[in-house]
């Protein structure tokens, strides 16, 4: 997390005065005949204000003077019998004093004297209590920060520049529940004034939900994440806990999810280039096999290391493969068509999607879901949502993700292939050329 700053401390000061001394006026010009009764209550008697007077302490302030300063507020502060309105002038000029000696504890204890004084104008106080935040945060002590940050919200102060300051303080202070919902408030605030949400809040969101052991906030973090600062780490992240580690997630699937990452991230690990090319030939796609192994080997993580043969010799079996599908698989249009069930059809038009012919594809796929007998139909819905995406119809393979119903991950999988064409132009790897799952 990088250090945040809500704003410099000299600028927070000079926003409620507090680099320069109050304008004071002494008991002999306050008693003048014509002079309000409040004015007359708030005065400093002559002796005090020889001390104090604001011209000289700007002068003071100026030069940086800190050893007279100090030395003024020792004369004033033995004065006896002060006034409350006295001493808070007093506690003024040390809160100038303490803030060019850079003492951050003087400087903070006098804020609060002066908010606590009743003299304070109002709306200058949530100002101040904003400063001793800033000073708490600096100091490391996150919980005095936090109660600080919430006086302020309840004095009406704007968090739209302090709530970053206070979900960090209560984050730094192991506050994960209270980050998290601080985060989750922000991000939607962003969404809904059209901006995008920070990538550093989303990863102290993410963060947050996980420390506080909080799932669905983990997952909805997840989800930003990849709407807005899409990488193959949290794609992969999406799709472990939007379908693998969802309940009821059957293994019988797994393809379905080898095929959603291939689509949604630029590379995979060299285990799941291998699974999903070994699975797509056992299934009778070697084309599909051909198009992951091609990938794997540009993307430089195939063809190297101590597997490098085996990866030589699975490559040379779906190219061969893939060869001999593209004489022959014509030939198995009629007798797809003949079959008392739809798989055939579904599958030759799959075929004919990782080939690259996609109104062949998407035509032979819908006549099989319609004359059905399959398994599992939703699984053949997603292959044909796949197909018209890697066709460009983008419009009609959400709806057809969207149709997707079936559980055992189909439907979750289905939700994310959404995510993924949702997405600006170039954010999925391979969206248009992916796979979709395999085999009825």
């Amino acid at each position: 997390m990088s250090h945040f700053r809500l704003a410099r401390l000299c600028l927070l000061l000079a926003a409620v005065g507090l680099n320069t001394a109050p304008a004071l006026m002494t008991s002999a010009h306050a008693q003048k005949a014509d002079a309000p009764a409040a004015a007359q209550a708030n005065t400093v008697r002559p002796e005090l204000f020889k001390l104090i007077d604001s011209a000289q302490v700007q002068q003071l302030v100026a030069a940086k003077n800190v050893t007279e300063l100090k030395n003024r507020i020792a004369q004033a502060e033995a004065l006896p019998n002060k006034t409350p309105y006295e001493t808070y002038a007093v506690n003024r000029v040390k809160m100038v004093t303490a803030s060019v000696a850079g003492d951050n504890a003087t400087l903070a204890t006098a804020i609060e004297d002066v908010i606590n004084s009743g003299f304070e104008p109002k709306d200058s106080q949530a100002k101040m209590v904003l400063a001793v935040a800033d000073l708490r945060y600096k100091e490391q002590n996150y919980p005095a920060a936090v109660e600080q940050l919430k006086r302020y919200e309840s004095m009406g102060g704007d968090m739209t520049t302090a709530r970053p300051l206070l979900v960090r303080a209560m984050y730094l202070g192991k506050d994960y529940a209270g980050a998290k919902t601080q985060l989750l408030q922000t991000v939607a605030e962003n969404e809904k004034a059209g901006k995008t949400p920070t990538q550093e809040d989303l990863k102290l969101l993410l963060s947050a939900a996980h420390e506080s052991k909080d799932t669905a906030a983990y997952n909805t973090a997840v989800e930003k994440m990849v709407a807005y600062y899409p990488t193959d780490e949290y794609w992969s992240e999406l799709i472990r806990v939007g379908v693998i580690k969802k309940p009821g997630f059957s293994q019988d699937n797994f393809m379905t999810v080898l095929r959603l990452e291939f689509a949604a991230m630029k590379t995979l690990r060299e285990e799941d280039y291998i699974d999903l090319a070994e699975t797509a030939l056992r299934d009778g796609f070697p084309t599909e096999a051909k198009n992951v192994m091609d990938a794997g080997y540009a993307a430089g993580v195939l063809g190297k290391g101590a597997n490098a043969k085996a990866h030589g010799q699975l490559r040379d079996r779906a190219n061969k493969g893939a060869a001999d599908d593209a004489k022959n698989i014509a030939s198995g249009e009629a007798s797809a068509a003949k079959a008392k069930t739809g798989a055939g059809l579904v599958n030759l038009g799959w075929a004919y999607s990782t080939m690259g012919q996609h109104d062949k594809a998407i035509g032979f796929i819908q006549q099989g879901i319609a004359k059905g007998g399959l398994k599992q139909p939703d699984e053949a819905k997603l292959r044909l949502g796949a197909a018209q995406a890697k066709a460009g119809r983008k419009d009609e393979a959400i709806k057809t993700f969207e149709s997707v119903k079936a559980g055992g991950g189909l439907s979750d999988a289905a939700r994310i292939w959404i995510t993924l064409l949702k997405q600006p132009a170039g954010a999925g790897a391979q969206a248009t050329a992916a796979a979709a799952p395999a085999g009825q």
